[in-house]
Order: structure tokens, then sequence, then C-alpha cells
């Protein structure tokens, strides 16, 4: 199974993500607080610090491994379809995050419902042009 840079670009990018958010919500959604309390503030800088490294260290070794990182029209086709799932993702985690901020209380539910739906989202987007490389669209 050879990949191509872009592929191997994604799944750094959705692992990343996963691992890295994974790890901010199974640390910040155990509490009762109304309000996102500044303990919360620094476990969101350090994950985006933590995302943002291994994004960089993961491409950086993709571009050493592998230094063709040509695209075509069938790489362009898969990120605007996976780019069309995302955005629907998105749409419904706002609608979802907006319904939360009008029946809550404080912005802590609100805040990490929006977060959510982003993180999703990207999954999404990222997970379905995965699957569409796999299935050779």
């Amino acid at each position: 199974m050879d990949l191509s840079f872009q592929e191997k670009s994604l799944w750094v990018m959705f692992l990343g993500m996963l691992v890295v958010f994974g790890y901010y919500f199974s640390m910040a959604l155990p509490t009762d607080a109304v309000d996102v309390m500044p303990q919360h503030k620094v476990l969101f800088g350090v994950a985006v610090a933590y995302l943002v490294a291994s994004q960089v260290a993961g491409h950086i070794l993709i571009a050493i491994v592998d230094p063709r990182d040509e695209t075509d029209e069938r790489d362009r086709l898969i990120e605007l379809k996976g780019t069309r799932v995302g955005s629907w993702v998105l749409a419904v985690g706002v609608f979802a995050s907006l319904c939360v901020a009008v029946q809550t209380q404080g912005n802590f539910l609100f805040t990490h419902v929006l977060l959510g739906s982003w993180v999703l989202a990207q999954l999404a987007e990222t997970g379905s042009q995965l699957y569409l490389y796999r299935r050779g669209a």
C-alpha cells in the first residue's frame, strides 16, 4: 500500500487531531464548571501547541521520507469532497452550540460544544478524504 504525500499528510493531521483533542476533552470535560476556567485556557493552549508541534514534525518527516508532493485533479477533487462533508458537520455543530448557548448558564458548555463541533468537522473532512483515497475516487 503505497501512500501519496497528500494521503500521508492527511494521516498526520487526522491522528494529531484525534490524540491531542481526545486528551484535551478527556481532561476538560469531567467538570462542574459553568464558565471556562483559567486551567481550561491553559490546557487549551497546551493542546494547540502540541497539535502544531505534531503537525510540523510529522510533515517534516513525510517531506524527508517522500519529497514528491505534486497534486493532480484527483487530489483537488478529493479535497473538495472532504471539505463539503466537513462543512456540513460544522454547520450542524454550530447550530447545536447556539441551541446550547440559549439553554444553559455560563459559557463552558457552549464553548466546548463549539470546539467539539470544529474538531469533529476536521476529523470528518480528513476522514472522508482518507476514505476517498483508499476507495480510489
